[in-house]
């Protein structure tokens, strides 16, 4: 069975509808797509009072609330789970119900879930800045915020699991890539949150730590975002994905590689040296298999090439891709323990993570926001185009000069210390490549502004009455209903 007969095969008449009402509720999207614009903002607010204290311009010097290390986990924690999170869990549930034909488990579990996870947001912001965080990397969420955190992921891969459980007949690849997020990411935060704190210590308690780190980004975000990949990539460039034979490959690599990376976060350390060469090995193999993903993409839009100027989705979606294949190469050399003796602790790493977390999924998400959220909002289009391409553009090129201008700050610091200069030189010599770095992000902000400026007056004077679609004789793989790059 082809990839299209499978498709029109597994469809009802109307995508759109089942027999029981609609297969997904917009509302809930609409709210997630908010929340995650609402954290993005705080988060980029909070990263931009952090920069200020590399520049002696820091507003609230000896506050304990307004610290900026307390900021910083605003920053972090708020595009990771406010951001990132929220805008998948939106788009899950407008994809999930489509690949599937069937809904959630509970449309009213869904709603608790939304409810609740902002509730954990609001409570871990409160608990950093209240002095509550741990001193776990990427996992600073108080201790008592933890166990709930943990339930609430597992109320999620229970909901999406069982319509994906329902199907019959081939998967497509996308749902493969859900599958493996939602079984992975209850147990990377259960080895990072729980494992560290009250049962591991020492160099032990490190490599778990490491784990947790990239695992995060590799088990959890990595999935969930090429999974929507593969389902919006088709979908809008009315065109099945290039090789369904590459998009296995790519699901496996990740699967076999991208576990054993996270060590690579502490080379030199007392973690014995053949699991730090392991993950050496782990991170450039991954790279390899990055590789085939990209060739995926970039041979789909053969073609149709010219979306990339008309279709701004598909524009932020490639341009997210692009950075993707950059940031897994550039990690690929820096992760090697040559690159390490001048990289590490340096505004390299920085540049790296804002790169892969921010121009790549983030870049991705706003492609998903810029897609879906007239058609949630049910809206004849946007209020104003144009302020989208600019909100690309600002957002794109802040993004890629503060990539370039903390990688540049790195190199310096690195070749700075090796050399052992004296420690306010390496300060001195910062100094302008931190102004351009609040530069750049100011520009990404006032990026985001204009974007919530639309979406609030797209909300306020475009909106229309709304009416569920006609039945469609014969739906195609490539209606949105039920539109996937390929069957596994």
């Amino acid at each position: 069975m082809t990839n299209s007969d499978a498709g029109a095969a597994a469809l009802p008449k109307n995508p759109a509808l089942s027999d029981t009402g609609p297969l997904v509720d917009e509302k809930l999207v609409l709210w997630y797509f908010l929340a995650s614009l609402a954290y993005v903002f705080i988060a980029m607010m909070a990263g931009f009072l952090f920069s200020l204290q590399f520049l002696q311009t820091y507003p609230f010097e000896g506050s304990e609330f307004w610290s900026p290390g307390r900021w910083r986990f605003v920053h972090t924690q708020g595009v990771a789970y406010g951001f990132i999170a929220n805008a998948f869990l939106g788009a899950l549930h407008w994809a999930v119900p489509r690949l599937t034909m069937h809904r959630v488990l509970s449309t009213k579990l869904s709603w608790f879930i939304f409810f609740a996870w902002q509730a954990i947001l609001l409570a871990t912001v409160a608990g950093v800045l209240s002095g509550q965080a741990q001193a776990l990397e990427w996992g600073e969420t108080p201790v008592w915020i933890d166990p709930v955190a943990q339930l609430g992921l597992i109320l999620v891969a229970f909901n999406f699991l069982t319509p994906i459980f329902k199907t019959k007949g081939p998967m497509y690849v996308t749902l493969w890539y859900f599958i493996a997020a939602f079984i992975w990411t209850p147990l990377v935060y259960a080895m990072g949150n729980f494992l560290p704190e009250y049962v591991i210590g020492g160099s032990a308690a490190g490599a778990i730590g490491g784990l947790f780190i990239h695992d995060l980004v590799g088990l959890f975000v990595t999935p969930l975002g090429w999974g929507l990949m593969y389902y919006f990539v088709p979908i809008i460039l009315k065109k099945p994905i290039w090789s369904h034979g590459l998009s296995l490959v790519g699901f496996w690599g990740l699967a076999f590689f991208y576990p054993l990376n996270g060590i690579h976060h502490f080379l030199y350390s007392p973690i014995p040296m053949f699991l730090q060469y392991g993950a050496v090995i782990a991170t450039i193999a991954v790279e390899l298999v990055v590789t085939t993903v990209i060739i995926n993409f970039f041979g789909t839009i053969i073609g149709r090439g010219d979306t990339l100027r008309t279709v701004l989705p598909i524009r932020w979606f490639y341009v997210g891709m692009i950075f993707y294949f950059t940031t897994c190469l550039q990690c690929a050399f820096q992760v090697t323990l040559t690159f390490q003796k001048i990289i590490h602790f340096t505004d390299w790493v920085v540049g790296h993570a804002h790169l892969v977390m921010f121009g790549v999924f983030g870049f991705w998400i706003l492609g998903i926001l810029t897609h879906l959220l007239p058609r949630v909002m049910k809206a004849s289009g946007w209020y104003r185009p144009r302020w989208n391409e600019w909100h690309f553009w600002l957002t794109g090129i802040g993004m890629l000069v503060m990539f370039f201008d903390l990688m540049i700050a790195g190199l310096i610091q690195g070749f700075a210390w090796r050399d052992l200069a004296p420690w306010e030189d390496t300060i001195t010599s910062s100094v302008p490549f931190w102004q351009l770095r609040t530069i750049t992000g100011t520009m990404i902000i006032i990026g985001q502004m204009l974007f919530m400026a639309n979406v609030v007056l797209t909300w306020k004077y475009m909106r229309v009455p709304y009416e569920h679609p006609a039945p469609t004789p014969t739906p195609t793989p490539q209606d949105e209903g039920g539109a996937a790059p390929a069957v596994a």
